[in-house]
C-alpha cells in the first residue's frame, strides 16, 4: 500500500510523535518531556515553520499527541468527523507548496501558525487520504499487550503487527518460550504415561 509521499511522511511523523508516550518508548519514559526533545522531533522530520521552543508550545503539542493517539484507531466514520473538526477549527486552506528541496505537497496553514495547530492540520490532511481510500485498518495499535505504541502498516499484505522490531522480537521470544515449555510438559507427561506400562 502506498500513499503520496507527503501523506506517508505525515503518518510516519504521527507514529513517532505518538510513540513518545511512556509505555511505547524503549526507555519506558515519556520522551516528549522537554522543549529540546520536541525540537529534536521537529528537526528529525524536517517539519517546517515556526518553532517557539517554549513550555507552552510543548504542552500544546503533548495535548495534540493525545488527540492523535485517540483518533488513530477510531472507526472510519468517527475518524472522518474528527478530521473535519481539526481542519475547520484551524480554518485550513489547502494549497500546494514547494520548499526546502521538497517537491509539490500540501500545506493548509500559515507557516507562522502555532506548531500544535500545524501538526493537527498536516496530520488531518494525511488522514483524509487514508479515510477516502478506506485504509483506516492500516492504522493500528501494537499487538504486544504491554506496549502502548501505534503503527502504520504500509506492507502489501497488511500483516504488520508490532510498532517496532524490538516489540516483534520480544513477542516472538515469548511465544518461542511458551511453545518450548508446552513441548517440555507434553514430553514429560508422555514419559510418565510410558513408565506406568512396564
Amino acid at each position: 500500500m502506498h500513499f503520496a509521499p507527503d501523506t506517508e511522511a505525515s503518518l510516519a511523523f504521527t507514529v513517532d510523535l505518538a510513540n513518545t508516550v511512556a509505555g511505547a518508548t524503549k526507555s519506558g519514559l515519556d520522551e516528549l518531556g522537554t522543549p529540546a526533545e520536541l525540537t529534536a522531533l521537529f528537526v528529525t522530520h524536517s517539519f517546517s515553520g515556526r518553532l517557539d521552543r517554549t513550555e507552552a508550545e510543548l504542552v500544546e503539542v503533548r495535548d495534540t499527541r493525545d488527540l492523535l493517539r485517540r483518533i488513530w484507531t477510531l472507526p472510519r466514520d468517527e475518524a472522518a468527523l474528527e478530521v473535519n473538526t481539526m481542519l475547520l477549527s484551524a480554518l485550513a486552506r489547502p494549497r500546494l507548496m514547494r520548499h526546502d528541496n521538497l517537491d509539490w505537497h500540501l500545506h493548509a496553514t500559515d507557516p507562522e501558525a502555532p506548531l500544535a495547530e500545524r501538526i493537527r492540520v498536516e496530520v488531518a490532511l494525511a488522514l483524509v487520504d487514508v479515510i477516502r481510500t478506506d485504509e483506516t485498518g492500516r492504522l493500528r495499535t501494537c499487538a504486544a499487550p504491554d506496549c502502548a505504541g501505534i503503527l502504520m502498516d504500509l506492507s502489501r499484505n497488511g500483516s504488520k503487527r508490532f510498532c517496532s522490531v524490538r516489540c516483534g522480537n520480544r513477542m516472538n521470544t515469548i511465544a518461542f518460550r511458551q511453545r518450548a515449555a508446552g513441548e517440555s510438559v507434553s514430553s514429560g507427561r508422555a514419559g510418565t504415561a510410558g513408565a506406568g506400562h512396564g
